[in-house]
């Protein structure tokens, strides 16, 4: 009996160490990003009209969250991209809990590639002026601060065929095709909304 009870004793600190260790590996996983770390938006996996990836090679876990319709918290690395110009990574759990682990970046892309223009936590600002994590922390808990219709962020001011043909010409893809006339014509009301107003 007392064998038993020092064996089921031992049994519980092993799982009680192997638990301790798997957090510590997870907290400790390196994220590593640079300008190379971001290509076509569309060598992505395309999910309801955003992209996702994993720099770790975890896509199917990002998969499964982002395909989740009760959400979850995605695994490290993930990768999640809307536009060719915002790019949010996320890092190892305690890397900064304010943004859930999220790191934001804003790109200059260019058909020679990517360039990070500027990246941070709840500080980055992209080029129309909007706070990246100001708008993220609006999601509810459950999305792990993705913003899409539902999630409690506020709305973007892009229409839905606004943002397929930013994500069509992306300038660091090689296979971009031609726009048709209405893609053309919905490119002309994006870049008449983008002009500062007078």
């Amino acid at each position: 009996m007392r064998t038993r009870m020092a064996l089921q004793g031992t049994l519980a600190l092993m799982l009680l160490a192997g638990s301790a260790a798997g957090v510590a590996q997870e907290s400790n996983t390196a994220v590593t990003v640079s300008d190379d770390t971001f290509s076509c938006i569309r060598n992505m996996t395309a999910v309801r009209g955003f992209y996702v990836d994993n720099l770790l090679d975890d896509l199917e876990a990002t998969v499964a969250v982002a395909n989740s319709p009760t959400g979850g918290v995605y695994p490290p690395g993930s990768v999640i991209q809307l536009v060719p110009g915002e790019v949010m990574v996320k890092h190892g759990k305690g890397f900064n809990p304010a943004t859930n682990d999220w790191e934001f970046f804003e790109l200059d892309v260019s058909p020679e590639g990517s360039s990070i223009r500027n990246r941070g936590f709840v500080d980055v600002v992209n080029r129309f002026g909007g706070n990246c994590f100001a708008c993220h922390i609006q999601a509810e808990a459950q999305w792990d601060m993705i913003c899409e219709t539902g999630h409690g962020c506020e709305e973007i001011p892009l229409t839905k065929e606004m943002l397929l043909v930013i994500q069509k010409t992306d300038p660091r893809c090689d296979d971009n095709e031609p726009l048709n006339a209405q893609e053309i014509e919905t490119l002309k009301k994006l870049q008449a909304a983008l002009q500062p107003s007078a």
